[in-house]
C-alpha cells in the first residue's frame, strides 16, 4: 500500500511546571502552577521510513527550551508562549509551525475553573 505524509507533529502534552508568572506581584513571588501544550508541524517522512531519531525533532529538547523560558518571570502569558515559540524556532528552524498552549492553573480571579490560558498559532516565515 502506498501513501503520503501530508503533515506530521510532534507534541508536548500537558507539561507542567512551577513558575512566577502574573500581573499581580504576589504571583511572581510565590508563582503558580502553569500547564504548557506544544504542537510543532514538522517533515516527519525521513523519519518514518529511517526509525533514526537524527530525522526527527528531539522533544526532550523541545522541553529544555520550554522549561528555560518557563522559569523567566513575566506579568503575561502572551509573552510566555512568544518567548517560547521564538526560542524554539531559533534552536530548530526546520519545524514549520507551532501550536503553544501556556494555561494558569487556579488563576486568582475569584472563579471556580480549571485554568486561563493563552494559545499562539505561529508560522516559521523565513521572510521576516
Amino acid at each position: 500500500m502506498n501513501y503520503k505524509l501530508t503533515s506530521g507533529y510532534v507534541c508536548l502534552n500537558n507539561v507542567r511546571f512551577h513558575a512566577h508568572h502574573g500581573v499581580l506581584p504576589q504571583e511572581r513571588i510565590t508563582g503558580g502552577e502553569f500547564i504548557v501544550s506544544l504542537r510543532a508541524k514538522y517533515p516527519l517522512d525521513k523519519a518514518m521510513r529511517s526509525d533514526n531519531v537524527d530525522d526527527t525533532l528531539n522533544y526532550a529538547e523541545i522541553f529544555e527550551i520550554i522549561n528555560k523560558e518557563m522559569q523567566k518571570p513575566s506579568c503575561l502569558l502572551e509573552n510566555v508562549a512568544g518567548r517560547i515559540g521564538k526560542s524554539i524556532f531559533e534552536a530548530m528552524p526546520e519545524i514549520e509551525s507551532l501550536d503553544i498552549t501556556v494555561a494558569k492553573a487556579n488563576p486568582p480571579m475569584g472563579a471556580d475553573l480549571d485554568s486561563a490560558s493563552v494559545e499562539l498559532h505561529l508560522i516559521n516565515d523565513k521572510t521576516f
